[in-house]
């Protein structure tokens, strides 16, 4: 999505309220009634709003995800700093596993110049991404492969990381409330990636600053079983009591 600052504002802010008015629209970006819909009716037509009389709201928001080539665009730079931040503290010669996600994918992207990584994923994005990597042996997960974000996902997913004790998993999330709970939206994808924090050693979540406060159906994990965050952002105040007690440590990635 080719989408200037005000839009990407006007996206943040429907997805913080879920809904919003043209009208609201208008006087939070300090733009005409017509800007504000010519911009809802673009994002609308990609599939990032849901249009209705007077108003805009997020897609499904709690029970299904924007689709992934959006995803792949939306908070870019973000997602980028993000792994570069990751790929700087994850040393040569270790065990990986990454899973479904376009963070863990960026990730992929920095890990290119490591030597003497084994990854083990679920996303065949991912597996394509690092097959580039002579130094890096990549190992995919058998399974069901959802053709909307080549994802792979099922028992036979889990069955299979059940065999392996990695070094680090490094995760990306759909949404982390307020209660400090981690969601997403498929159950089977949910499946998976608690198999792969059960199998990790190490639990580093990916998120960028959008996943704050964001909803999302079914529970993957909790604050308390990460060991290290890392974001585009400062988190939320109201998050950061929550981090001290979960002992959290978190990295904001810092801007070029």
């Amino acid at each position: 999505m080719n989408s200037n600052p005000r839009q990407l504002q006007l996206l943040e802010e429907v997805r913080q309220r879920q809904s919003a008015t043209v009208e609201q629209l208008a006087d939070i970006l300090g733009v005409t009634l017509q800007t504000v819909r010519r911009d809802v009716q673009k994002m609308a037509d990609m599939g990032l709003l849901v249009r209705f009389h007077g108003g805009v709201r997020m897609p499904s928001a709690t029970v299904e995800n924007i689709a992934h080539p959006q995803r792949q665009t939306m908070h870019a730079e973000g997602k980028a700093r993000i792994a570069q931040a990751i790929a700087q503290a994850i040393p040569n010669g270790c065990s990986l596993i990454l899973n479904i996600g376009t963070t863990t994918e960026a990730v992929a992207k920095a890990l290119l110049r490591h030597q003497g990584l084994r990854v083990i994923t679920n996303n065949l994005n991912v597996a394509a991404i690092l097959s580039s990597n002579a130094d890096c042996e990549v190992i995919v997960a058998g399974g069901v492969v959802r053709t909307r974000d080549r994802g792979i996902v099922g028992e036979a997913a889990v069955d299979f990381i059940r065999q392996f004790k990695v070094d680090i998993a490094v995760i990306g999330i759909s949404a982390i409330e307020a209660d400090g709970s981690l969601r997403d939206f498929d159950l089977r994808e949910v499946k998976v990636a608690q198999t792969i924090i059960q199998q990790s050693r190490e639990l580093w979540l990916a998120a960028d600053h959008s996943k704050f406060d964001r909803q999302a159906m079914v529970q993957m994990a909790t604050l308390q079983q990460v060991d290290r965050l890392f974001t585009d952002a400062p988190p939320p105040p109201h998050f950061i009591p929550l981090l001290e007690q979960a002992e959290v440590e978190y990295t904001v990635a810092d801007q070029a």
